[in-house]
């Protein structure tokens, strides 16, 4: 459907799906696509574009936040002051 209806229960759940196994798949290969190819594709299916575009936002935000958790993160002003 090109126009935007909102995705029945079952969308929702076959896209939120999708997304775990690809989320999954990244997670056991370092983040490396190539090995997850069938995996996005079938995200790509099952969830709307902008779905697709927000959760690769997410993804890449949640990396972030647990890259700074892990790493710490140290604003450089604060250097010097304790």
């Amino acid at each position: 459907a090109a126009e935007m209806a909102a995705p029945t229960m079952e969308e929702r759940k076959a896209c939120w799906g999708a997304r775990d196994e690809f989320w999954q798949c990244l997670d056991s290969h370092g983040d490396d696509a190539t090995k997850c190819e069938k995996l996005r594709r079938a995200f790509e299916s099952r969830c709307p574009q902008q779905w697709v575009k927000h959760f690769d936002k997410r993804r890449d935000f949640l990396k972030y936040k647990k890259k700074l958790e892990t790493e710490g993160y140290r604003p450089p002003d604060a250097a010097g002051k304790s």
